[in-house]
């Protein structure tokens, strides 16, 4: 608990929101890119400690949300093989496909199994050499260097009825994508402490460049999103455009040369389709050539579909920081946990279902 203390001191919190009071002389605008950042802002109320001349925005940082229709339904077809056992992470289980979703599928009789590791799905193919194993391998670069290790493991291993359906994307061209639309409302980025403990923040030093945007690395806890607010506000004030690191405690410029190095042996940059999005150049990690045996699209032939989202669905808006989740009409109604139109109202790290957890019956007063 001290850890937790340590960041979480109200008197310390109370110093950075005075912080921030002092340094805004005008309005400016702010995204975070990370659902669990976006789940500890409005848990914690931080957005409401600010000055009304500072504005926070969600963006798309919870890489559920962001797997497309066509993947889903990728996937719920592999988990209707009855040669398949599909492995996946349990908040994928109630992301809307066109048709259904995994926990439809699973009901329906498919073999759908949720596991906490690749490596777990790795485990039942060496168990049930009788069976394909895929493992739907979703996320951002934060999740990818364990998926990298399964694939090489089962090489080395020779198990030959281990895949992956691999959904990675990527934050940098994500942010690009968001900074190039007219609709973009951006000055300032958070960006995710645990993508960069993986790749480091190199990376995104052209983009700050470019668009003239600071972007500050964040951890998750109250302070460090306080201190990482105050830090870009502080570069918007004096016309600074840089990359700064407020999570230093786990990030280094370079990241994680071990695991960087093991995504470029495995993995390459792919276009990507994201949900609400659209397609996006080089957002995506997919298989190596040398690594096309452990591709479950290979495997299976499989074709992705585009897939729509529900009419009234307004993901897409929520996910690029052009509406808040209760300004969407079918908030709280016709789009709940239990009955969702869209990824961000089923998923741990989505905006919408952040909001319907802690400020639900307000939002509705």
């Amino acid at each position: 608990m001290k850890y937790l203390d340590e960041y979480r001191d109200p008197e310390v919190a109370r110093r950075y929101v005075e912080a921030i009071r002092r340094a805004v002389t005008r309005p400016w605008t702010l995204m975070e890119v990370c659902g669990g950042q976006t789940h500890a802002i409005v848990r914690h109320g931080l957005d409401r400690l600010l000055p009304q001349e500072v504005t926070l925005l969600h963006g798309p940082g919870c890489p559920v949300c962001v797997t497309p229709i066509g993947q889903i339904d990728q996937a719920v077809y592999l988990a209707g093989l009855p040669e398949v056992i599909l492995c996946s992470f349990g908040d994928m289980l109630r992301v809307p496909g066109s048709g259904t979703d995994l926990l439809g599928a699973r009901a329906a009789g498919g073999d759908v199994r949720v596991v906490y590791s690749p490596l777990d799905a790795l485990t039942l193919a060496r168990a049930h050499p009788e069976r394909q194993v895929v493992f739907f391998a979703v996320g951002f670069e934060t999740t990818a260097p364990a998926n990298a290790l399964a694939v090489a493991l089962a090489r080395r291993q020779g198990v030959k009825n281990f895949s992956l359906l691999v959904s990675h994307v990527l934050v940098p061209p994500a942010l690009e994508a968001l900074l190039s639309s007219p609709r973009n409302r951006v000055q300032g980025f958070l960006a995710a402490g645990h993508v960069c403990t993986i790749m480091g923040y190199r990376e995104y030093q052209p983009l700050a460049c470019r668009y003239r945007v600071p972007i500050v690395v964040t951890g998750f806890e109250p302070l460090d999103l306080l201190q990482g607010i105050l830090m870009c506000l502080h570069q918007l004030e004096e016309g600074r455009f840089e990359v700064e690191n407020q999570y230093s405690r786990s990030v280094s410029a370079a990241g994680n040369l071990q695991a960087r190095e093991l995504l470029e042996e495995i993995f390459e940059v792919v276009p990507r389709r994201w949900r609400g999005l659209g397609e996006i150049p080089g957002s995506g990690l997919g298989l190596r050539a040398g690594w096309r045996d452990f591709d479950a699209r290979h495997r299976f032939g499989l074709v992705e579909s585009v897939g729509e989202e529900p009419g009234e669905c307004r993901a897409g808006e929520v996910l690029s920081g052009v509406l808040r989740p209760p300004d969407c009409p079918a908030f709280g109604t016709r789009c709940t946990p239990e009955s969702p139109l869209g990824a961000p109202m089923v998923s741990g790290e989505g905006a919408c279902a952040a909001y319907h957890r802690y400020r639900r019956l307000e939002e509705a007063t």
